[in-house]
């Protein structure tokens, strides 16, 4: 579990001193960002071909449903070097459920895991990067292949 204190100086190690970790940062945002691209360009086709239409439309919303934990992976991974840019979009983005009537102030001490940002916030984003969102994201994709699967592929109207 990484420590507030010892993220960014974590991240300097794998840049600095492990062999081709530079190589290794640099490939995984990058490939995060084509998977992204990736998932807009599917999703517009999906959408301007109407092949969300029935019988699947619960294709579409899984897939809507892994755009949403794309994002999340996004979110959580930016925050985890806890550096200056991390924490104040960890700040940004977990304050904005606090516009939500009733339940947003619960929710911004659920994400932040407790009343402010710290260990329990950085610790929360790093559970969720490497373990939740991933199983998630897994469940989802077996859905949708299956999915998928039983109601054929959308050809053109």
């Amino acid at each position: 579990t990484p420590t507030v204190t010892a993220a960014f100086s974590s991240l300097t190690f794998l840049l600095t001193t492990v062999t081709a970790g530079w190589l290794l940062r640099a490939t995984h945002r990058w490939t995060a960002s084509l998977l992204i691209m990736a998932l807009l360009a599917h999703i517009t086709r999906v959408y301007l071909t109407g092949a969300f239409a029935p019988p699947r439309e619960l294709t579409w919303l899984t897939g809507l449903s892994m755009s949403a934990v794309m994002a999340s992976f996004g979110v959580t991974g930016y925050s985890l070097p806890w550096d200056q840019l991390g924490y104040w979009a960890c700040k940004i983005v977990t304050g904005v459920p606090d516009a939500i009537p009733i339940v947003g102030s619960l929710l911004v001490a659920l994400l932040r895991g407790g009343t402010s940002l710290g260990q329990n916030t950085l610790s929360r984003f790093f559970e969720s990067h490497t373990f939740l969102l991933p199983a998630l994201a897994t469940v989802l994709l077996l859905t949708h292949f299956l999915l998928i699967r039983a109601a054929g592929i959308a050809g053109p109207s």
